[in-house]
């Protein structure tokens, strides 16, 4: 489980990036990077961590399923995702 400040961080980072998103675009599009430097760094993208939606872990998370590897092996296994199971030959 991640530390609760980090996922806050990045929820707090996900808002001003929807906050500035027009903003940021107009910018891009004008070509005016002394603009862009003046938001905040936050605002940008880039900045955002995809995280597990169980428990805040921040790498190796399947992007389909917004789940870490761990939880969807277990979740998995449980049969607690519709359409997946494991596989065997």
């Amino acid at each position: 489980m991640a530390r609760k400040a980090i996922i806050a961080r990045n929820e707090r980072r996900a808002k001003l990036v929807e906050k500035y998103a027009t903003k940021r675009a107009e910018l891009k599009a004008a070509g005016d990077m002394l603009g862009l430097q003046k938001l905040p760094r936050n605002s940008s993208e880039v900045r955002l961590r995809r995280r597990c939606l169980m428990t805040g872990r921040g790498r190796g998370v399947y992007r389909k399923f917004g789940l870490c590897r761990n939880m969807f092996r277990q979740l998995a296994l449980e049969g607690k995702i519709p359409g997946v199971r494991k596989s065997s030959w």
